[in-house]
């Protein structure tokens, strides 16, 4: 795992590696808009994971997500905050973006 300073760098970089797509997360699946696809937490695994902190307040944290499909042939990120602003999410969502 590459060790990146800021979540813009990371993701450009994860872009260039083919991380084309972006998720949105919802309670039990992402969804990616482009591709009008749900991918519920079998579809899908998380190849790499980055936490950033804010440069000026430490809670305002965030993760980013590598993912992939083979089931669907895409690769794509999904931005998510955690602490207090994290989504409420099924048990098999939790557990498959933890895996790592």
């Amino acid at each position: 795992m590459s060790s990146y300073v800021t979540l813009s760098e990371t993701m450009n970089d994860l872009r260039k590696q083919g991380y084309n797509e972006d998720f949105n997360l919802r309670q039990s699946c992402l969804e990616c808009g482009e591709k009008m696809l749900s991918l519920s937490a079998d579809d899908f695994k998380v190849d790499q994971f980055f936490r950033f902190e804010g440069e000026t307040d430490p809670s305002d944290e965030s993760i980013l997500y590598a993912i992939s499909s083979e089931r669907f042939g895409i690769k794509g990120l999904l931005v998510n905050g955690y602490g207090i602003y994290s989504e409420s999410l099924t048990d098999d969502m939790v557990a498959r973006l933890k895996t790592h």
